[in-house]
């Protein structure tokens, strides 16, 4: 009998009358657990797959995953693209865009438990979804988050560079002249952000606002505080200077109020090959041999493995 190999699909999910979301397939066992991801913000599900076969998606689907990388609307394969015209922010994204997907992947699976998986503001999108909508927490077996942090409180030199005086006023000026703001046009990101949802998000970054939907008022904090979010894993690069903090890291921790997890950092120090940043945490072609089966211990409900510090 041949040997299986890896295969990829597109898949359409319509949301917002005439929007279509991409979702990517990539499996080799159809009847494996499933798993989504989730990409965060100005990047597209890209991050986690190529179609030469690398990344994380494949990874898991060698190891018999059955994996749906999502595409936000506007980004990436999703239709129309971001741009001056697109009036859907966060909200969107969390009341619309991930349970339509969700819904998507249980048509396909049943009732088979689904695995999530994020990367930075991904975390927090559906960590909002899990709080918003009671109906979907039953479907969740786990979240595993790289670098997911909602606000950002830490200061040093790259968090004032990038986002005091980039996101909060560099990038305001952008979307004032182009009408959204051009991450991708301008080789700033991998995708762009509608003008609504880069508000919304400056909004929830800064330190001292509340977890409540500036649209419609939903306190996602309360919400959580009384569920109990799934299975949990945190994994953050030790030179996450800005984007995933460590620190800021432990912080959404502590508003998710998960009931199991594990959170290790990583870096030499640790027992790592490298120290990660915020991408490579992802995207380091060493990835597969040094964090990525940590993933899978975890994801088999294994406890993480130890190792000692590199000398």
């Amino acid at each position: 009998m041949a040997k299986r190999t890896v295969r990829q699909k597109s898949l359409w999910v319509p949301v917002g009358g005439k929007d279509r979301l991409h979702l990517r397939h990539i499996w080799k066992n159809s009847q494996g657990p499933p798993l989504f991801l989730l990409h965060g913000s100005i990047e597209n599900g890209r991050v986690f797959y190529s179609e030469a076969g690398k990344g994380l998606a494949p990874y898991l689907a060698e190891h018999g995953y059955d994996v749906y990388v999502g595409d936000l609307r506007g980004r990436g394969a999703s239709r129309p693209a971001t741009g001056r015209r697109s009036r859907y922010g966060q909200t969107e994204q969390i009341a619309e865009d991930i349970p339509a997907m969700l819904r998507a992947i249980r048509e396909r699976r049943g009732g088979v438990p689904q695995h999530w998986i994020a990367h930075s503001w991904g975390g927090v999108l559906l960590a909002s979804a899990y709080a918003r909508f009671p109906e979907i927490r039953p479907w969740v077996k786990s979240l595993a988050c790289f670098a997911s942090k909602r606000r950002i409180r830490v200061f040093n030199w790259e968090k004032f560079v990038k986002i005091d005086l980039f996101w909060n006023w560099g990038a305001r000026l952008l979307v004032g002249l182009y009408g959204y703001l051009p991450m991708k046009e301008l080789r700033l990101g991998a995708d762009n952000e509608t003008a609504l949802s880069h508000r919304q998000n400056r909004l929830w970054v800064k330190p001292n606002y509340p977890w409540i939907d500036p649209a419609d008022g939903f306190d996602y904090a309360a919400a959580l505080a009384e569920a109990t979010l799934p299975r949990t894993l945190h994994l953050v690069g030790c030179a996450d200077r800005s984007l995933g903090h460590p620190s800021d890291v432990e912080d959404f921790i502590q508003e998710t109020h998960p009931g199991r997890f594990e959170y290790r950092i990583l870096g030499r120090r640790w027992g790592n090959l490298h120290d990660y940043g915020h991408i490579d945490i992802l995207t380091h072609p060493d990835a597969r041999e040094d964090h990525f089966p940590w993933l899978l211990h975890w994801l088999k409900g294994e406890a993480l493995p130890t190792r000692p510090g590199r000398r």
